[in-house]
């Protein structure tokens, strides 16, 4: 089993845990966490044994989101830069956290996030792309874009997981999304006690593991392209155009790149105020 610097992998029999750990910066996603989570992915996939696939967060969260400014992050962006200007950023942004995870969504196999803390902004993103969510009793769910001047996060499937009504409550005003709520709204599958969640995960892994592999690979392919003939991927792309359109504007609000961490350089992940932080 390959050894990676940002994820741990274990196998429980048919099931394949990935696990982001990185819980110093509440599993801020580097470039390095997401191509080794795509490598892990992939790897998973080619693997006749796996049948399912666990995400999980190491620590007390499951992701704050896109690591922003991390030491790890700010000198691994200085030895592989990419071209300068809006060009270089929108192939960056494109391939890195839209075209990553609109694979992910369409794996060939179930996928399983296991979510506990923050579930917050590219976090949700990664989360919102597997096929079932089992989430503990504190978790919490946000696209806190707005705040910012942004409209949302690259992969923007929210009105599609919450309904349009609720996606536009909770995207204009950035509150959090509670485990209870998102259940009710149909974002998540199962609350359990937090004490309970890695059990709970892994018992409904293996419950589907028995299931028929062909089977579930066309069960779920199903249910992808009904989305899509609804105009899904489309809609997707036109979202993900809408939030580079909000770039140049955050540019000049100072909430984007490296204005951003200059004004609130304690601020590395893009998604704490004081009050938040102390949680």
């Amino acid at each position: 089993m390959k050894t990676y610097s940002t994820l741990l992998t274990e196998r429980t029999g048919p099931v394949h845990k990935i696990t982001a750990n990185r819980p110093e910066v509440l599993n801020a996603q580097s470039r390095v966490l997401l191509e080794e989570l795509d490598d892990a992915f992939l790897r998973a996939i080619d693997d006749d044994a796996v049948r399912v696939i666990i995400l999980a967060g190491a620590g007390k969260h499951f992701s704050a989101g896109h690591d922003l400014g991390s030491p790890q992050e700010m000198e691994d962006q200085k030895k592989t830069p990419l071209e300068s200007g809006f060009k270089g950023e929108y192939r960056r942004i494109w391939e890195r956290f839209f075209e990553n995870t609109m694979r992910w969504r369409d794996l060939p196999k179930p996928t399983i996030a296991q979510v506990q803390g923050y579930c917050i902004m590219g976090g949700m993103m990664i989360a919102s792309a597997c096929d079932l969510i089992v989430a503990s009793d504190d978790a919490l769910f946000a696209d806190r874009a707005v705040k910012w001047g942004g409209a949302h996060v690259q992969y923007f499937s929210m009105p599609w997981d919450l309904g349009p009504r609720k996606a536009k409550e909770y995207l204009f005003t950035g509150e959090f999304i509670s485990a209870a709520e998102a259940e009710k709204l149909g974002l998540v599958n199962r609350v359990v006690p937090r004490a309970a969640l890695e059990e709970e995960t892994m018992k409904l892994a293996q419950q589907i593991a028995e299931r028929d592999p062909f089977a579930l690979k066309f069960a779920k392919a199903s249910v992808n392209e009904m989305q899509n003939a609804q105009g899904w991927r489309e809609a997707m792309e036109g979202a993900f155009k809408n939030y580079m359109m909000t770039i140049p504007h955050r540019i000049e609000l100072g909430t984007y790149g490296a204005a951003a961490r200059e004004k609130n350089p304690k601020d590395r992940f893009g998604m704490l105020n004081k009050n938040q932080a102390k949680k």
